[in-house]
């Protein structure tokens, strides 16, 4: 063979690996503009700071929105942060000082309209257990009440709605579970938020202030699993709502967008370096 042709072959050679590289890198889990976004999260926490945004948690009294009120907090994204629920909750750290509560009768949504009045960004971790409320109390509060909490805040004024949902959401599921979950999602993208966003984790891995059966056992399982693998099933609840936080301030023009386990993994991962 020439000696041109040979070393033609490898330029070719060369090349073709250089943009098979290039590709694996844009098609990992989260994409190369994600990595790219995910290295500015200073400057955009920065400049959505600078929106004075307003924002509601519904189920601040559970594990992922206690957390996430205090993350919110900590990080200091919003001018304006409300709390809608059952009951009014006692804080005691000076940081919640601040904090606007609106107790609701979620069996009579319609009476609480102001509740869910001028809010730019809601995030719903409203939720209850099978073996908590029954089948039918399981409904109507993963069902019925975001649904209706959902309605008021797009009625409101919310441009960008977050709700938590589960892996495996699935309107057709024959676990009563994931198929409520999957509903309500279809149920929610159908009132047309300017931006939706849906989170799917896995096994929340967290030390719940009310003990659930077996889930001890549960977190301790996963907790001992390489990160590789646990990281497409299970999920601290810490990693979640930075990771709904580093959602919401990068910018983004999709109408819907699904956050399944592994994304949530990386995006609640990305920058540490979160506090104003």
């Amino acid at each position: 063979m020439p000696r041109h042709a040979a070393l033609s072959a490898a330029a070719v050679a060369a090349l073709v690996a250089a943009l098979l590289l290039l590709w694996l890198e844009d098609v990992g889990p989260a994409g190369g503009s994600f990595m790219t976004e995910m290295e500015t999260l200073p400057k955009l926490r920065e400049d959505f700071r600078m929106q004075n945004k307003s924002v509601f948690i519904l189920g601040a009294s559970g594990e992922t929105g206690r957390v996430l009120l205090k993350e919110i907090l900590e990080q200091g994204l919003f001018s304006k942060v409300t709390v809608i629920g059952r009951r009014k909750l006692t804080f005691n750290e000076e940081a919640y000082k601040n904090v606007n509560q609106e107790v609701v009768d979620f069996e009579k949504l319609d009476d609480y309209v102001s509740a869910f009045q001028d809010h730019d960004v809601g995030f719903c971790c409203l939720g209850t257990t099978k073996r908590k409320a029954g089948a039918e109390g399981f409904v109507r509060v993963d069902r019925d009440y975001v649904l209706k909490s959902a309605e008021l805040a797009k009625a409101g004024g919310c441009k960008h709605f977050n709700l938590m949902s589960s892996k495996g959401a699935d309107k057709s599921s024959n676990f009563l579970y994931l198929q409520v979950k999957g509903e309500i999602e279809d149920r929610v993208e159908e009132l047309k938020f300017d931006r939706y966003s849906i989170f799917r984790p896995g096994v929340l891995l967290c030390d719940r202030q009310e003990s659930r059966p077996g889930e001890w056992l549960i977190r301790k399982f996963f907790g001992s699993l390489p990160v590789s693998w646990a990281s497409n099933h299970s999920v601290p609840v810490v990693t979640v709502v930075r990771a709904m936080l580093n959602n919401a301030v990068r910018p983004s023009d999709k109408k819907k967008e699904v956050l399944e386990n592994n994304i949530i993994y990386d995006l609640g991962k990305a920058d540490g370096s979160h506090k104003p």
